[in-house]
C-alpha cells in the first residue's frame, strides 16, 4: 500500500524544494542520484536497514534526517546514524529544519512545543507516481490513541492522546480520491474520541465511500456509533482482542476489552450491523500457555471472522513493556533489532510458561489452522463475511494470501542482508535529547529550558 507519510512530509515541504520519493521495499535506491537531503523514516523493525541507507547517503557527503516512531522512542541509538532526529511529530519543525540544512547549520534534534494541530495537513500524493501500488487510499482522520496498552509504542509516542483533523479537511481529500475504490483511514483508533468521531460519520455518509479502519472494542457497546459506521461505508475494522484471559488482559491494560459483556456482546452488536472483522491476538504474556494458541484459533473460527492475526507479544523500546521486562531480566538480547542473531517472528524475550521457540512455533501453527483450506470455505459462508458480493469475492482472496504467508517471513533477516560495508555513525556515542519544556526562540527551532 502507499506508505502515508512520506506524503506527508512531501506537503510539508515548501515550494521551491524538489521532493523525489524512493520506495526501499519496491525498488533500488539510486545512492548516486544528485540531492541535498535525505530524510528516512524509521519503525524499530526497520532501523537496521535505515542505518545502512543512512550510511551509503553520508559516504558520499550527504546529510541524512531520520524522524519516524523509532527516532521518537530511541533517540539517542537513531543520533548515532543520524545527522538530525526529529523527536514526534514533524509539522511544527520541517520548515525550520529544511532552512537550517541549507545553511549547513542541522541540529541534533528538534522536536516541537507539543502536539500539532492538524488542520491544513495535505498529503502531497504525487511522490506515488508510476509505483504500482494496491488501489487502497489511505487517509488520516486522526493520530494518537487515549488508552495505555503496556506493549503499544503509540500510547508512548503521543503520551496516551488523541489529536483530529478539522472534517471539511478529511472530506475535501476523500473528493479528491474518488478513483480509490476502498479507504483505509490509518487513524490508531477511530473511537479515540467518540463525540468528534461521530460527527465526522454523519458528514462522511453523503460521499458514498467504502472504508475500512482500526478500533478499540468500545465501539461495540454504542449502537448509534455503529449505526453511523455502517451508513458512512465501514466494510470492516481491526479491533485488537489479544488474548481471551482476563489476566492477560489486565496485565496488559486492556481490562475494557471485557465491558459490558465482553466479547460475544460485543460480537453480536457489530454482527448486526453486518461489519467485518480483522482481530488481532498476541501470544507470549505470562499466563499463556499450550492451550491459549488453539483456544484462541478455535474462537475466531467459530465466530467467522473475516481475517484474524496470531502474533508473538514484541517488546519495542520504549514502552512500558520492554521496561518491565527489562527490569524482570527477561530480555534476550541488548537491542534485538539490531542484533544479528535475531531474525523475523524470533522471540527476543523470555515468555514465563513457554519456551521462546514453542512461542514461535505456537503463532505459526495457529495461523496454519486458521487459514486452512477448510476453515477458508467455512469462515466464507458466515453470513456478515457474504454480506456484500464484493467483499465476498475478495474475501477468498485475502484469505489465500495470508495462507500463502503463513511461514512466508520466519526468520527473514532484519536489513539487507546483501548489502556490503559498515554502518557509518555521525557520532561515536549517541547523543541524549533534553526532552525538557523547550523554549522556541525562532519558529520550530528549539532550544531546552
Amino acid at each position: 500500500m502507499e506508505p502515508l507519510p512520506p506524503a506527508l512530509i512531501a506537503g510539508l515541504t515548501p515550494p521551491g524544494v524538489e521532493v523525489r520519493f524512493y520506495d526501499d521495499r519496491m525498488e533500488r535506491i539510486p545512492f548516486d542520484e544528485p540531492t541535498d537531503l535525505v530524510a528516512l523514516s524509521v519503525e524499530t523493525y526497520t532501523a537496521k536497514r535505515a542505518y545502512q541507507i543512512a550510511s551509503e547517503y553520508r559516504k558520499r557527503g550527504i546529510p541524512v534526517v531520520m524522524g519516524g516512531f523509532h527516532a521518537t522512542l530511541c533517540p539517542a541509538e537513531v543520533s548515532q546514524f543520524a545527522d538530525a532526529v526529529v523527536i514526534g511529530e514533524a509539522e511544527l519543525v520541517w520548515e525550520e529544519l529544511l532552512a537550517d540544512a541549507a545553511r549547513g547549520t542541522l541540529q541534533p534534534f528538534y522536536k516541537g512545543a507539543s502536539r500539532p494541530p492538524l488542520a491544513n495537513v495535505k498529503p502531497n500524493r504525487s511522490i506515488y507516481k508510476g509505483k504500482n501500488y494496491l488501489p487502497i487510499g489511505l487517509v488520516e482522520a486522526g493520530r494518537g490513541c487515549h488508552f495505555v496498552c503496556e506493549f503499544c509504542a503509540v500510547q508512548t509516542v503521543f503520551n496516551h492522546t488523541q489529536t483530529r483533523r478539522p472534517i471539511d479537511d478529511i472530506l475535501a481529500e476523500l473528493e479528491n480520491m474518488r478513483d480509490k475504490p476502498l479507504i483505509f483511514f490509518v487513524d490508531d483508533n477511530i473511537t479515540s474520541n467518540m463525540d468528534q468521531a461521530k460527527a465526522f460519520f454523519r458528514e462522511l455518509a453523503r460521499l458514498k465511500i467504502r472504508w475500512v479502519s482500526q478500533a478499540s472494542i468500545n465501539a461495540a457497546h454504542d449502537e448509534e456509533f455503529l449505526k453511523l459506521i455502517a451508513a458512512s461505508g465501514c466494510q470492516g475494522l481491526l479491533i485488537g482482542f489479544e488474548s481471551l484471559n482476563e489476566a492477560n488482559l489486565r496485565k496488559m491494560n486492556k481490562g475494557f476489552n471485557t465491558m459490558q459483556g465482553g466479547y460475544e456482546v460485543a460480537l453480536a452488536n457489530l454482527r448486526k450491523h453486518n461489519i467485518r472483522l480483522y482481530i488481532t491476538f498476541v501470544f507470549g504474556y505470562d499466563e499463556d500457555t499450550e492451550s491459549s494458541f488453539r483456544d484462541s484459533v478455535s474462537f475466531a473460527n467459530e465466530h467467522g471472522f473475516y481475517i484474524a492475526a496470531f502474533n508473538h507479544l514484541t517488546p519495542f523500546p520504549g514502552t512500558p513493556l520492554y521496561t518491565r521486562l527489562e527490569e524482570e531480566g527477561r530480555l534476550l538480547y541488548d537491542a534485538w533489532w539490531l542484533d544479528d542473531r535475531y531474525a523475523y517472528n524470533m522471540i527476543p524475550f523470555q515468555p514465563a510458561r513457554l519456551s521462546p521457540e514453542r512461542l514461535q512455533r505456537g503463532c505459526v501453527e495457529a495461523r496454519a489452522e486458521f487459514y486452512s483450506l477448510r476453515n477458508i470455505w467455512r469462515r466464507g459462508m458466515h453470513p456478515v463475511n457474504r454480506s456484500s458480493a464484493a467483499m465476498w469475492w475478495h474475501y477468498y482472496g485475502i484469505n489465500y494470501l495470508f495462507r500463502r504467508e503463513v511461514r512466508q517471513r520466519d526468520f527473514f533477516p532484519l536489513g539487507d542482508e546483501s548489502w556490503q560495508g559498515e554502518l557509518l555513525k555521525v557520532r561515536a556515542s549517541g547523543l541524549q535529547p533534553n526532552l525538557h519544556t523547550p523554549q522556541i526562540l525562532e519558529p520550530g527551532r528549539l532550544v531546552s529550558s
